[in-house]
């Protein structure tokens, strides 16, 4: 049976008909931000076929986002799972590419740098797909993160790359793309704006949504601006048991010493890891801290409340930094470096690695600073809304 006249009258009004990919729980919080503002500005002229590849195939880590965030569901799931990063980058290229196919969108729509990210990239640019790259710009210049080369990729062959900082739209520019370009707009010929950041948009509309929707401080026993967040889930992080003991003792040693609570929303892969690769002692001692609280991974509104109501973040996340900073937090960044350089640069963040002493210097400096600002980094809140607009105009 065929569509109804109504569907088809319906269909006829979208200006625009647009793929977006998700895969991972950082995209599918993004992607909300999105769908929010094609349902409230753009729903006669965009029309959005969401692709979950399955890359978080945990329901704890992804569809739960779904049900929280108010995201529609996917009308495709490609359910492809963990794996290598070719194995898993290969199924989604495959999947995708039928999609893209099937559907002959106007363009794919891409987040970040994961490997969905990457996947989509690959598959849309071979069959001539225009690509939209959200959080395009950004580099940490270590090529040994697989997410580096995966944005580095996906930007090279992107039409229309939106940038949420000042910074990635300067390493656009430092990369060859020309911020001067004159309309028709293509993989040979992009166009690349500095627009503010999707998270942003999100915290600002969820962070009231969170106070009544959660009970996770009341869960875990927490008081305002008394416990540190905590997290770590990074593979050079969670799977060299050098590394993974330096960041616990750092955590534990800091919670004894200053009476507080550490408060660690564990992904389940480092959960699995504790045992094996902690040193006996320390595991022991972490076990037995009554301060350090090791949790179940926390959903997209029990995070904001986590973020909005603690004394300070410490993380590896790329996402909570700047999360972090949205609710005027200070950071411990656990990375050799990182892509948000504006949060170092303005005093609210200190990048540390893995090395105890460093982060345990870095807590007595952020723990005692007076005078932070935090500037209006990541735009006004309507990215979403603006990255919208500059779809409907320049894809027709």
């Amino acid at each position: 049976m065929g569509p109804s006249f109504l569907q088809t009258v319906n269909d006829a009004n979208f200006m625009l008909k647009i793929l977006t990919i998700i895969g991972a729980r950082p995209q599918i919080i993004k992607a909300a931000a999105l769908s929010r503002a094609i349902k409230t500005k753009y729903n006669t002229q965009i029309k959005e076929i969401i692709v979950h590849t399955g890359q978080h195939y945990d329901a704890n880590m992804s569809q739960v986002f779904f049900d929280e965030l108010g995201i529609p569901a996917p009308d495709y799931n490609l359910n492809v799972g963990s794996g290598s990063h070719g194995k898993q980058t290969a199924a989604m290229i495959t999947g995708i590419e039928e999609i893209l196919v099937k559907e002959k969108p106007s363009a794919i729509v891409l987040y970040g740098d994961t490997n969905s990210t990457l996947a989509g990239a690959v598959a849309a640019s071979k069959i001539h797909v225009p690509v939209v790259h959200i959080e395009a710009g950004l580099r940490s210049f270590s090529k040994v993160m697989p997410e580096e080369v995966n944005r580095i990729m996906c930007d090279h062959v992107s039409t229309l790359l939106f940038s949420p900082t000042k910074t990635g739209y300067d390493n656009l520019i430092r990369e060859g793309f020309n911020k001067d370009a004159k309309a028709p707009f293509s993989a040979d010929n992009p166009k690349i704006y500095h627009c503010g950041d999707v998270m942003y948009d999100n915290s600002l509309h969820f962070s009231g949504v969170a106070e009544q929707k959660t009970s996770i401080l009341a869960k875990l026993k927490l008081e305002k601006n008394k416990f540190i967040l905590a997290t770590i889930h990074r593979n050079n992080n969670t799977d060299e048991p050098t590394r993974l003991n330096a960041l616990f003792k750092s955590l534990n040693d800091i919670s004894k010493k200053h009476q507080l609570d550490i408060v660690l929303p564990l992904h389940p892969r480092t959960s699995k890891l504790l045992e094996t690769n902690l040193q006996q002692e320390l595991y022991t001692e972490i076990k037995s801290n009554p301060h350090f609280k090791i949790a179940e991974p926390a959903s997209f509104l029990e995070m904001v409340s986590l973020e909005k109501n603690c004394r300070m973040v410490m993380t590896d996340s790329g996402g909570v930094q700047k999360e972090a900073f949205y609710f005027e937090k200070t950071c411990v960044i656990l990375r050799p470096e990182t892509e948000w350089v504006e949060l170092v640069e303005c005093g609210a963040a200190i990048v540390t690695d893995a090395d105890e002493k460093r982060i345990k210097e870095a807590f007595e400096t952020l723990n005692s600073k007076t005078d932070l600002k935090f500037p209006k980094l990541y735009g006004d809140g309507k990215a979403a809304e603006f990255i919208c607009g500059e779809m409907v105009k320049e894809l027709k």
